[in-house]
């Protein structure tokens, strides 16, 4: 396989597959790991602040073991509505009621990418406005017994049913709606001197 980082040994601690999908997508190489961290962050952070705070945090429980070849990617998505920051939800009703605040209103999509070197840590991050059409509660019930939504910011995903009878427009990045601005990645790769 065509392998787009031989530079560096690619490790991506995060368990989602829209992450996998689009690093392979990319031809990059990769091991997983899977940070298991506390996702709490200070009410004074807003936006991409909360990403970017998340994404490093993600970081440190493999940070400080890199080897000189090794290149570290941790991230995390956020849906921003209402000055709030809505993360994965707890519950299927928790889910239910999050889709049904979003119907017919914009909300913001943060995503911010850690990348780790032996040498060196930059964080980068990107916003996507989305506009939901109005939908209906059957909609949002059926999708929610139905798909995974649990794993999800906001509780939707762009590219699955939610995505295609509701979502009307987006401004900004798909990618970085699915939880991996990949534009941004490669602005990162190359402030570290990665060639891609």
């Amino acid at each position: 396989m065509q392998n787009h980082i031989t530079s560096y040994d690619v490790i991506l601690a995060s368990s989602s597959k829209r992450r996998h999908f689009l690093l392979n997508e990319m031809k990059i190489k990769f091991e997983i790991l899977n940070p298991e961290i506390d996702e709490v962050f200070s009410k004074k952070l807003k936006k991409s602040s909360i990403t970017d705070y998340l994404s490093i945090k993600k970081s440190e429980p493999f940070y400080k073991k890199l080897k000189k070849n090794q290149l570290l990617i941790t991230c995390d998505t956020i849906v921003w509505y209402k000055n709030k920051a809505l993360g994965k939800p707890l519950s299927q009703s928790e889910a239910v009621n999050m889709l049904k605040s979003l119907s017919n209103k914009m909300h913001k999509v943060y995503s911010s990418i850690c990348l780790s070197t032996y040498e060196k840590q930059i964080v980068l991050n990107d916003e996507t406005k989305v506009y939901f059409r109005k939908l209906k509660n059957s909609q949002i019930i059926n999708y929610v017994k139905n798909h995974d939504v649990m794993d999800r910011a906001g509780a939707y995903g762009i590219q699955d049913y939610i995505g295609h009878i509701g979502i009307k427009r987006i401004e900004g990045s798909y990618n970085n709606v699915l939880g991996f601005p990949t534009c941004i990645f490669v602005e990162g790769l190359k402030k570290l001197n990665i060639s891609l």
